[in-house]
């Protein structure tokens, strides 16, 4: 059967059999456009570059002052309120201070109590002072006459022995000098008495002493219990908080409660920015830098970096630390507790080689590890360029003569932003052209690809 009969009897197959030939056709066609890859290209120039580290933080006032109570008792008065403008020392809130004044009443009276009792024991201390000097000379007394009765009774003694004198009369002798020596032994334990009495008045007098000063105390922590009960400001600001209502009552334990929390000078404030640990090292005090928040999106906010915090923060074991920034709040249009989104300069270079970000992370995805390999070889690129890209050596491309192949160039990186990184080291000069991106081929990439070493991991770069 002859073709043209064939076609006119299976009209509908033949037109299958054409079909298909043209989509093989179409198909072999495009596999070859495909395989042909075409790249973007962006130029080498010079500009200024600016390194700069994002962070969030929270805006606070530099001294909030938490102002609480160290007594219990129930609220009678409050006198300041939220947005409050208060100065140091004005009464914020009052509670209930009768029992308080009960106790300052109770220790009043057991000092005025204690000084009396030293007053009395004062007064007995001189009573027995004389009554010393008494009995002392009652003591000398005493012992002159019984010298006296010794010098009798001898003297009557030899009369006695020489019979001009009674045996009645030399024994009553005798017996006046035992009185005269009981009397002087009497009047000597009467003054070591009297003495042995003052010794133990001083002693009850220091202990007199004593409890007037425990007195004097009690008296004073009764007196600093009652201040409390008045609650005042501590310093000039604005109540940024308040914590309690009239009639509650409000319980002391160890700590004060906090009743109030006072900012000071809102006109002044700080932001408390979390940054990451790898870049706190290129943070430095002194150091301007730009904030914006929520509340105005369309404005920017300047401050300078006060401190870095040395008490780190470890969340999901990620490491950060609270970057200090003071500002300027002029008619208080931030608030405290706002959320700020913070970008710190770390570094500038004016008229540097700078090179699209692109480029930087640009892998042609098309060749393989062989391949790259083949190239880094030939093209004599350090291992550090491409495997560990130790000190900021990284790889770039360009493409040869022809403009279809690729050549790799060996650079280092310094400063980068959001768009551009300096280039410190390397065969580029400005002007070149270097490849960003892959618009078709075996596999098209763009220029936000992730490098990857030959035949390796993807490494994705900071």
């Amino acid at each position: 059967m002859q073709a043209p009969a064939f076609v006119r009897q299976h009209k509908k197959l033949s037109f299958i059999i054409v079909l298909a030939v043209v989509v093989v056709l179409t198909g072999m066609i495009l596999t070859h456009k495909s395989n042909a890859a075409t790249y973007m290209t962006g130029k080498v120039v010079r500009g200024n570059i600016t390194a700069t580290v994002s962070a969030t933080g929270s805006i606070g006032a530099l001294t909030l002052a938490p102002v609480g109570s160290y007594v219990s008792g129930n609220v009678k008065y409050i006198f300041a309120d939220f947005n409050t403008h208060v100065e140091a020392g004005q009464v914020l809130a009052q509670i209930d201070p009768a029992s308080y004044e009960a106790q300052v009443i109770t220790a009043s009276g057991n000092l005025a109590s204690a000084q009396a009792n030293l007053q009395n024991l004062e007064a007995n201390l001189q009573v027995m002072t004389a009554a010393v000097a008494t009995n002392e000379a009652n003591d000398q007394k005493a012992k002159a006459n019984l010298e006296y009765v010794k010098v009798n009774a001898r003297r009557t003694e030899d009369l006695y022995k020489q019979g001009v004198i009674s045996h009645d009369q030399n024994d009553l002798t005798q017996s006046t000098l035992g009185q005269a020596e009981a009397s002087s032994l009497a009047a000597e334990s009467q003054v070591i008495q009297s003495k042995a009495q003052i010794k133990q008045t001083q002693a009850q007098i220091q202990q007199a002493k004593a409890q007037i000063e425990a007195a004097r105390g009690n008296l004073q922590a009764a007196e600093t219990n009652l201040s409390y009960t008045t609650i005042v400001s501590p310093i000039n600001g604005v109540v940024v908080a308040r914590n309690l209502d009239v009639g509650q009552g409000v319980a002391s334990s160890l700590s004060a409660s906090t009743f109030f929390t006072v900012a000071q000078d809102l006109s002044r404030m700080q932001v408390a920015a979390q940054v990451d640990e790898s870049d706190t090292g290129h943070i430095t005090p002194g150091t301007p830098c730009t904030f914006q928040v929520d509340a105005f999106p369309n404005e920017t906010f300047h401050a300078t970096v006060n401190s870095i915090r040395l008490n780190p923060s470890l969340v999901q074991n990620v490491v950060t630390y609270s970057v200090m920034l003071d500002f300027e709040n002029p008619n208080d249009k931030l608030l405290p507790g706002e959320t700020a989104y913070v970008t710190i300069p770390t570094g500038h270079a004016s008229n540097a080689i700078i090179v699209p970000n692109s480029a930087m992370i640009f892998q042609p995805t098309s060749l393989s590890p062989q391949q790259l390999t083949a190239l880094y070889r030939q093209y004599k690129i350090p291992p550090q360029a491409y495997l560990s890209h130790a000190q900021g050596w990284h790889v770039v491309w360009q493409l040869a003569a022809n403009g279809k192949d690729l050549v790799p160039v060996a650079i280092r990186e310094g400063l980068s932003d959001l768009l551009h990184t300096e280039i410190v080291a390397g065969n580029l000069k400005p002007g070149d052209t270097i490849v960003t991106g892959q618009l078709s081929g075996s596999a098209a990439t763009g220029g936000n690809n992730q490098r990857r070493g030959p035949g390796g991991p993807m490494m994705i770069r900071r």
